[in-house]
């Protein structure tokens, strides 16, 4: 590489790396949105005025850029699957954040991608490397430290945390499959469409409205949530996924200084250290899946 090509990436990196901060503040303040909101609100009226702001906010991104026109699509179907698979996820990951401590969702959290390495050669045809099940052996391996079994009770949360990370991977693969075609707007519209639908339907009793505070809390969930995933993809969008994606791991010291400093957790070095076999994980696979778009 060049010297002049040397000194046009690295301001790139830089952003990229600016915006993976932004994607880190913004992830943590979910979890303080969430439980906070939690005291006020049950996770299906969370979930519901939280799909309905976002989606207003996408209505208007999409009124005043492209037009409602643009948001015609051929597969319905699919958008509305994952709209309920990742409906499932986050109320999961909802309800956890009030039952475990922050550290311990967010570590299970990241076997996402593991199950993702698992899950595409099932769903998607994809070849199952040495690389993937070497990830998926180290990824597991982590979770089973981080709950800990025969040490700690394994509760509901422990559940939750897992059904989120696995509807998220499934998420993850039809969004995987979205992009073919469809624009990452028209993915959120339909997302949080299908999404409100759904958090309406199940609302059988009618729709409370929270008290001010509480509705606040909602409004702060809704659009960290936005700010965090809108940052995460402008990272990658500006920098090597190998770069971007390691301070994204941040996120569990982070949010395990949280729960000690606002929530009073007891600092659990071994959820740490299962965090970490698991993001040691998580890296393997990045590597082994770089390699492979390289032909190497």
């Amino acid at each position: 590489m060049t010297d002049a090509a040397m000194t046009r990436v690295q301001p790139q990196v830089l952003r990229a790396l600016a915006w993976m901060g932004l994607a880190l503040a913004s992830f943590t303040s979910v979890a303080i949105a969430g439980r906070e909101a939690a005291r006020g609100a049950t996770t299906l009226e969370m979930m519901f005025y939280r799909c309905l702001m976002s989606l207003a906010v996408v209505l208007v991104i999409v009124l005043l850029g492209p037009g409602l026109k643009q948001m015609r699509t051929t597969r319905l179907k699919l958008h509305m699957l994952r709209g309920g698979v990742h409906f499932i996820a986050q109320f999961s990951w909802l309800s956890a954040l009030t039952i475990i401590p922050l550290a311990q969702l967010f570590a299970i959290e990241f076997t996402a991608p593991i199950w993702v390495a698992l899950l595409a050669p099932l769903l998607l045809g994809e070849r199952l490397t040495q690389t993937r099940l070497a990830a998926a052996a180290l990824g597991f391996a982590g979770a089973v430290i981080v709950v800990q079994p025969g040490t700690v009770a394994l509760g509901p949360g422990v559940a939750l945390a897992f059904v989120s990370a696995i509807g998220f991977a499934l998420s993850m693969l039809a969004t995987k499959t979205l992009t073919q075609g469809e624009s990452p707007l028209r993915i959120l519209f339909y997302m949080f469409l299908a999404q409100t639908a759904l958090s309406l339907l199940l609302l059988v009793g009618g729709v409370r409205l929270p008290d001010w505070e509480t509705m606040g809390w909602i409004g702060a969930l809704a659009l960290t949530g936005l700010a965090a995933h809108y940052s995460l993809v402008r990272a990658f969008a500006l920098a090597d996924a190998i770069i971007v994606a390691p301070m994204d791991f941040f996120r569990l010291p982070l949010i395990a200084v949280v729960g000690v400093v606002i929530y009073a957790e007891p600092f659990d070095p071994i959820v740490l250290l299962g965090g970490l076999v698991v993001i040691a994980g998580n890296v393997l696979n990045m590597r082994g899946e770089r390699r492979n778009r390289a032909g190497v």
